[in-house]
């Protein structure tokens, strides 16, 4: 059996549009099923063997499919993925503030979306997973990544088209670092915006409004506090956790996993901890 996990922070140049790498790769296992849930960052995935397939995306609407390379948009529901025992690849957290500079268009263009990142990136998609797959060793694959993703940025870098309005970045970082705590007429008030005028701009530029980036990056805290208990002896008291997370109480932060993840927090752990990219280092910061 093969199982693999390598999990990186990019450089300094980098760290404005991608926020974390996680390679992986995983032979002669059973076959499973994934959950791609919401977060706050775009997915960027670059196979290695075998395509990813999808096979329920966040919209039913579109029809499950499998792809070599796959970028996908911010989300409020989940993703199925399924693999027959075998799956290589790494994937990126594109910050949706910085999909302009690497995508070329706002994230909000891929709101709940799953596209094969060559329609896109066109042949830099191509060339990416090209030179990353001929790579034997991890730290051979991170260094190919880093260095075409940087050239990318400086190449791109002369084109002011892709600026963003400094209130956009202050409220998403604000609610990053509040970690969705603050409410929506605060963010309001803090850019000097309208509530409605913020909300138009902010769902245009990263594909949620702020209250459901809010939800996302509530969720995503919760699924990291709560993968860090699972791991210690006693394991995850969801009735204490919740709190700590921002919910109102144990029914709150229940009802938001089920909206957000399709399960209860229960079944999320007993589902992700045999999966790869289920595991806590997977989780992003």
């Amino acid at each position: 059996m093969i199982d693999e996990h390598e999990r990186r922070v990019p450089g300094a140049e980098l760290r404005p549009f991608v926020a974390w790498a996680t390679g992986y790769r995983q032979a002669g296992v059973g076959p499973q099923r994934h959950r791609g849930l919401p977060s706050p960052w775009l997915t960027f995935i670059v196979t290695l063997d075998d395509p990813l397939v999808i096979e329920t995306h966040v919209d039913p609407r579109q029809p499950g499919a499998s792809y070599d390379t796959l970028l996908g948009g911010l989300h409020t529901s989940p993703a199925l993925i399924t693999h027959d025992g075998r799956q290589s690849g790494i994937q990126f957290g594109l910050t949706p503030l910085g999909a302009r500079r690497l995508a070329g268009l706002p994230a909000g263009e891929l709101a709940n979306l799953d596209v094969a990142a060559t329609q896109v990136l066109g042949a830099f998609a191509a060339e990416l997973r090209e030179r990353v797959a001929a790579e034997r060793t991890w730290d051979g694959r991170f260094a190919v990544i880093g260095s075409l993703l940087s050239q990318r940025a400086r190449e791109r870098d002369a084109d002011r088209g892709d600026g963003i309005r400094p209130e956009l970045g202050y409220a998403w970082r604000r609610l990053r670092t509040s970690r969705g705590a603050v409410p929506v007429a605060e963010l309001a008030a803090e850019t000097g915006w309208s509530a409605r005028y913020l909300n138009s701009r902010f769902r245009a530029e990263t594909g949620l409004s702020p209250k459901e980036a809010a939800r996302v990056f509530r969720f995503q805290h919760a699924r990291r506090v709560i993968a860090q208990a699972a791991a210690r002896p006693a394991g995850p008291k969801l009735a204490d956790l919740a709190a700590e997370c921002g919910y109102y109480d144990q029914a709150h932060l229940a009802r938001e996993f089920r909206q957000l993840a399709g399960c209860p927090p229960s079944q999320w752990l007993a589902e992700e901890f045999r999966f790869v990219q289920g595991v806590p280092a997977g989780l992003g910061e």
